[in-house]
């Protein structure tokens, strides 16, 4: 069962986080990514492009030209997956599985979008 939409904590900072379902509740900035194709679904897994993620907590981050946040690489830049039930948390350009997310993140509140 999905979680709504979720105000979180990571490392004491707040975080947005959506868990990724085809059916559940999306924040505003999942669904302008998907409308910009930065997240596209792949059966029952997500692409992410993460540098272009914009949710409202978002850290400036600076990469060098050896280093990547994981995932793929193509043509159009670095990609990270997630399947369904994991948790993509955009400000701090991660995904997490479901178990991860409960042991190292901290809900404030939930909010039915």
């Amino acid at each position: 069962c999905a979680l709504p939409i979720l105000e979180t904590l990571y490392k004491g900072q707040p975080a947005d986080v959506w868990e990724i379902t085809k059916t559940g509740a999306q924040p505003d900035w999942v669904k302008d990514a998907f409308s910009q194709n930065y997240l596209y679904w792949l059966d029952n897994r997500v692409r992410i492009l993460m540098w272009a993620l914009t949710p409202p907590n978002k850290k400036n981050l600076k990469f060098v030209a050896s280093g990547s946040l994981g995932g793929g690489v193509d043509a159009l830049g670095v990609y990270a997956y997630g399947d369904s039930g994991d948790f993509l948390d955009a400000t701090n350009q991660r995904v997490v599985s479901r178990e991860r997310f409960f042991k190292q993140y901290q809900i404030l509140k939930s909010n039915e979008a």
